[in-house]
């Protein structure tokens, strides 16, 4: 009321009308999202304003592509995404989480009880899951060689989520393969370094991985060879072009040897650089069957392609600076800047380079390397939304690999963390706590149910038997998880069944922290000023 005497126009939700609209915005988001939870999981098709369709189980793609109105929604919605931007996976987790979280409160508020009763049950609860997570994971030895079979266990379980399975256990050796090929000892892993590339033809199933690198342009003179093998590959930076002068300058000649003389003063300079690498060229490739391939970041000018196409020499121009770098770790050598002290330790090498037309557009690839830290995974489907979709997953599985390797630990996955984390909090966490806020540990016990739950119903089995039965197995302390294709307990450890634990890990921190704000509003006003900040 008081409100209404310093803005008449303010629209204003009071106590319970306020906390029911922010616990239905979460149950209605989590509503959205939970069937696509898992390998069983359901697919949605998102129609844009032009008529163009994204088919995706991905909850980061949903949540970023759908039109979210509700102000609690798009909070829910944008610490999910948060979630994948930090560790690759868990968006559609993230949010049934919450949402649950928020559920399992309506009952008790809806007793009578406070909210803030139940947000530092939550919290007493959460600090002791994340205890509990460090103790329930499987480390993982990484040393030199990482265990190639865990890793792709862990790839499988994120890509069955995204993929249906037959393509998903095609990927996975391709997403273990590209991340232990970037990988180098001491070293962070820039996920950078794998070129991710698509083109439109085939099927999904052919999609492959390069150790090398493939350009999405090709070679720019008709004389040039399409195919060479036993190549050296200059990587340069410089221009082999006729730059005009910055300051506008005039020549005034009498007759035709005076301009045919200033012409060749013109192209004198581009025509020396030219002729520096054709002089490399003589000497590396002189009495072997060698081919020396120039990849250069700045133009190349026809006289010059010319001159190169003569020596025998492929030039691939304005090659994109992203791929200098991975050309150098793929292939070897180092990238110059000038052609004035040019020496055969400057070249990489690589068995094949070929180029592969595709309607208008043209490919090349540079492959056979030695010893390679750069690669690239050629994405091929016959539509877009097949590519978009593989692309999605592609990114998520690298996120993956990279993040077991990085944690050092796994977790197991069917919901086996979930049962184990519940009955730690019932049996051991509920006793020490005072009070009510026994019942908030009860609460957040029971909301880390929702994830086994869903992945039961998702599957089509019955959510009630499957947690009654997997309750009674964790009573007699077996660890196990739903299995998905038959109902009933399953060893996810046996199964190869593993998530991330610093995706876990992200899902039990930013859970309860939204929930507990969302809880706390007693009010929504909507007669703020405009937030943006003033032009």
């Amino acid at each position: 009321m008081s409100l209404r005497v310093l803005n008449p126009n303010a629209e204003v939700l009071n106590k319970s009308a306020a906390l029911h609209m922010n616990i239905n915005a979460a149950k209605g988001l989590q509503d959205v999202l939970k069937t696509n939870l898992g390998p069983k999981g359901t697919i949605k098709m998102l129609v844009g304003g032009a008529g163009d369709i994204k088919l995706t189980k991905d909850g980061n793609t949903l949540l970023k592509e759908m039109q979210i109105q509700n102000p609690t929604a798009i909070m829910i919605a944008r610490t999910a995404v948060a979630q994948d931007d930090i560790s690759g996976d868990g968006t559609t987790s993230t949010v049934i989480f919450i949402g649950e979280l928020m559920k399992q409160s309506e009952r008790y508020i809806d007793d009578g009880m406070h909210p803030r009763v139940l947000v530092d049950g939550f919290e007493v609860a959460k600090r002791a899951t994340l205890q509990f997570l460090e103790k329930f994971k499987t480390p993982v030895v990484s040393g030199d060689e990482p265990d190639k079979e865990i890793l792709k266990m862990v790839a499988r379980t994120t890509l069955r989520t995204k993929l249906y399975e037959a393509l998903a256990d095609q990927l996975t050796d391709i997403v273990v393969n590209a991340v232990l090929c970037i990988r180098k000892p001491e070293e962070a892993i820039d996920l950078f370094m794998v070129e991710i590339m698509h083109m439109r033809h085939k099927f999904d199933v052919d999609t492959r991985l390069v150790e090398g690198l493939v350009l999405d342009h090709g070679s720019r003179h008709p004389d040039m060879k399409r195919r060479a093998e036993n190549c050296y590959i200059l990587t340069c930076n410089v221009s082999l072009e006729y730059d005009k002068s910055e300051i506008n300058a005039g020549f005034f000649y009498s007759n035709a040897e005076q301009r045919e003389a200033m012409v060749a003063a013109e192209r004198r300079q581009v025509d020396e650089r030219v002729k520096k690498i054709i002089e490399l060229k003589d000497k590396v490739c002189s009495g072997n069957d060698s081919n020396l391939v120039v990849i250069n970041q700045k133009g190349i000018d026809p006289p010059s392609l010319d001159l190169l196409a003569r020596a025998g020499i492929i030039a691939l121009r304005r090659a994109k600076r992203r791929n200098m770098e991975r050309l150098v770790l793929a292939c070897g050598g180092e990238a110059v800047n000038s052609v004035d002290d040019l020496t055969p330790d400057c070249l990489g090498w690589a068995g094949l380079v070929y180029e592969h037309i595709l309607g208008e557009e043209k490919y090349t690839f540079v492959e056979n390397v030695k010893n390679p830290h750069s690669c690239t995974i050629l994405i091929k489907g016959p539509n877009d939304h097949t590519i978009a979709q593989i692309k999605d997953a592609v990114r998520d599985g690298l996120r993956a690999v990279k993040n077991t390797i990085e944690d050092e630990a796994v977790v197991l996955g069917a919901g086996a963390f979930e049962f184990a984390a519940r009955k730690y909090l019932l049996n051991e966490v509920k006793k020490t706590v005072q009070g009510r806020a026994q019942l908030g540990v009860e609460a957040f016990a029971d909301a880390l149910l929702v994830v086994p739950k869903t992945l039961a119903e998702n599957s089509g089995l019955d959510t009630q038997d499957e947690i009654v039965s997997l309750t009674g197995e964790h009573d007699r302390d077996n660890i196990v998880g739903i299995n998905l294709q038959m109902g009933g307990p399953l060893d996810p450890q046996m199964e190869g069944i593993f998530d991330n634990y610093s995706v876990k890990r992200q899902v039990i921190n930013s859970g309860p922290v939204i929930a507990s704000q969302l809880l706390l509003v007693d009010e929504v006003i909507r007669a703020g000023r405009n937030m943006r900040k003033p032009n």
